[in-house]
């Protein structure tokens, strides 16, 4: 028996088959080239090699963006198997939010939202970049390009960021009467989303300052200052984002900050000599093929279009607001800004109205 033992251990010793090579390489794998068989592949030493940009990919609400995505192999050689790629959208955290899109070859699947949105560029034999069509506020954050040959499973991330502006919402009840949920449900009907907290932070380094706290995506509650005082977290802290951390999305209830990117449209003032009612506001842009603008809306134009009136006018939610770009006597504080004349129950004001290019 130990004669036996000791001839079968040479024998498999000898052997030239070997299912792993140095613990990591490999030469024979699965392969599936079409036909379902099993494909024996020899070993070359190459490493695969993925690499999206390193700086942040920006664009905006309607448009169509690119996010590059490139392989190779180190040292160079073409592929012997059929490529798999795999677009996922990430959390903050970079685990993983929701699948985007998976390709074999020519063929290629993508899911949930980015149906019909989502497809591969190949500008080249080694190219696997994600265009996504008419980007919508939702896409924003990070996305991870995967790349599979056999065994071998290399990805790189890439951030897509839209180019917007945040702001902070009170609903007509007043402050700090929105769960999570209705802050959610109350940004997008404003025509807009809840921020996250790169947004936010870009927000503050661009002069935003809030004393209110708001809900984020995340389901942190937090608020930006620039100017510390003793109502917003005492005058000896820095300047900076005060957090209260993650609060209960159901029980707890704070202001909401929204953020909404550039529009597709524009944003224009209608008056009357008598003013107008709500209703009558709302009529009023439906006559010209327009529908009153949202509060995002209005923050949009006034940002990306250099909105400036002074004049107060109303919004879908029924508040009165202005745009103001360059503060003058009669138009309110002397620095740049969306003016809040509040929940009127009555008054006759004009109307923003908001019409889709």
């Amino acid at each position: 028996l130990p004669l036996l033992l000791e001839a079968t251990l040479l024998q498999m010793a000898s052997s030239s088959h070997h299912p792993f090579y140095n613990g990591f390489y490999y030469n024979h794998v699965m392969n599936d080239d079409g036909n379902g068989q099993e494909k024996g592949v020899d070993f070359n030493g190459a490493r695969l090699v993925v690499e999206t940009s390193k700086d942040p990919v920006y664009s905006y609400s309607g448009a169509n963006v690119t996010l590059p995505c490139h392989y190779h192999h180190e040292p160079d050689q073409e592929a012997k198997r059929k490529i798999r790629i795999k677009w996922s959208k990430l959390r903050d955290d970079y685990t993983k939010e929701q699948d985007v899109l998976v390709a074999i070859g020519k063929t290629s699947v993508a899911f949930g939202d980015f149906q019909g949105r989502a497809h591969l560029h190949r500008g080249s034999q080694h190219e696997a970049s994600l265009v996504v069509s008419d980007v919508r506020l939702q896409d924003d954050g990070k996305y991870r390009c995967e790349v599979i040959d056999g065994l071998e499973d290399e990805s790189d991330v890439v951030d897509l960021r839209l180019q917007g502006i945040v702001f902070p919402y009170q609903p007509p009840r007043g402050q700090y009467s929105l769960n999570y949920h209705e802050a959610e449900r109350t940004c997008q009907e404003q025509g807009a989303i809840l921020a996250n907290f790169h947004q936010l932070f870009q927000a503050w380094s661009e002069g935003l300052d809030w004393c209110n706290a708001g809900w984020l995506a995340d389901g942190t509650v937090q608020y930006p200052i620039r100017l510390p005082r003793k109502p917003c977290g005492g005058v000896h802290l820095a300047p900076g984002i005060r957090s209260y951390g993650p609060r209960h999305r159901h029980l707890h209830r704070f202001d909401a900050f929204c953020f909404s990117s550039a529009l597709r449209g524009e944003v224009f003032y209608l008056d009357h000599p008598a003013g107008m009612t709500l209703e009558e506001a709302k009529q009023s842009c439906q006559d010209v093929g327009a529908e009153i603008a949202r509060v995002g809306h209005l923050y949009s134009a006034w940002k990306f279009l250099g909105l400036d009136r002074c004049n107060a006018g109303w919004l879908a939610d029924g508040s009165v607001r202005y745009p103001i770009i360059k503060p003058r006597a009669n138009c309110g504080p002397g620095e740049p800004g969306v003016r809040n004349f509040g929940f009127p129950s009555k008054g006759r004001f004009g109307v923003f109205c908001y019409k889709e290019s």
